[in-house]
């Protein structure tokens, strides 16, 4: 049997990528923990108690919104997701938000060095287009394998 406390140890570097995952989602949109109004919790990670305790200390203490049901809130997603995809036929409200697709995460290839030279930054809005020149290694050099990499990471060979 673990305890709760034990738990929380296995677990703490998992807990603490939540709130990494947290972080990263405000500074792309642009936004700090002050300008949140109400944190909604949703998966299953969520109901661990070490983690609402990591997220109302990031959010300086605001409540937690518990009161939504996890099933129901995703199921509302997929249906607003549905009504803009649909054109908002039948439903006002849907019909005046925008969905934007993005790139999840960052797109480029492996130049020299082990280093991912980013083209697409992640969040950019898709369909997109980018070019960059690259130079081979050696001089006239007919073939070059081109090794497409997609994350956050520096090094490629870090990338999944």
């Amino acid at each position: 049997m673990i305890t709760r406390p034990r738990f929380d140890e296995l677990n703490i570097d998992l807990f603490q990528k939540c709130i990494e995952v947290v972080e990263n989602c405000l500074r792309d949109a642009k936004m700090d923990n002050n300008n949140v109004h109400d944190v909604v919790l949703v998966g299953g990670s969520t109901s661990i108690p070490k983690v609402q305790q990591l997220l109302q200390e990031f959010f300086n203490g605001k409540e937690l919104c518990k009161s939504i049901n996890q099933d129901e809130a995703i199921a509302y997603g997929a249906a607003v997701q549905a009504a803009i995809l649909g054109g908002g036929i039948g439903n006002e409200k849907a019909r005046d938000l925008v969905l934007a697709d993005v790139t999840p995460l960052s797109l480029g290839v492996h130049t020299t060095g082990e280093v991912m030279t980013v083209l697409i930054p992640r969040n950019t809005p898709i369909p997109t287009k980018k070019e960059k020149v690259f130079n081979t290694t050696m001089d006239d050099q007919t073939v070059a394998g081109i090794q497409v990499y997609e994350g956050e990471r520096a090094r490629s060979k870090d990338r999944g």
